[in-house]
C-alpha cells in the first residue's frame, strides 16, 4: 500500500524511524518539498464571477418578458371586456368603451 499524505499538509509526515536515528545521533532533519506554484491565475477565478453575471443578466431579462407577457394578457382582457360590456351609463352619463368594428 502507498503512503498517502492528507490533502492540505504543509509538511510531509517524518517516519518514526529516522527521527529517532536523527535524536539518537544528533543529525539534522532535512526536509525537502516540492512545490509547483501554478502560472497566472486559475480559470475558476473568473468562470464563477462571469457564470452569476449572466445568470443575474437571464434572470432579469425573464422578468421583463414575463412582465410584458402579463401586460399584454391584462390588455388583451380589458378590450374584450369592454366590447362585450357595450356602454356603460351612470347617473345619465353613458360612456362607449370600445367602438365597433364597423365605425
Amino acid at each position: 500500500m502507498a503512503h498517502r499524505d492528507p490533502p492540505d499538509m504543509r509538511l510531509p509526515h517524518i517516519p518514526a524511524d529516522d527521527y529517532r536515528r536523527a535524536q539518537a545521533t544528533g543529525e539534522p532533519v532535512v526536509i525537502v518539498v516540492h512545490t509547483t506554484d501554478p502560472a497566472g491565475r486559475p480559470l475558476r477565478r473568473y468562470l464563477i464571477p462571469l457564470a452569476v453575471a449572466a445568470a443575474a443578466a437571464i434572470g432579469g431579462w425573464a422578468l421583463v418578458v414575463a412582465l410584458c407577457a402579463l401586460l399584454d394578457a391584462a390588455a388583451h382582457t380589458a378590450a374584450v371586456i369592454a366590447q362585450a360590456a357595450g356602454p356603460v351609463g351612470i347617473g345619465g352619463i353613458t360612456l362607449k368603451l370600445a367602438r365597433t368594428k364597423g365605425n
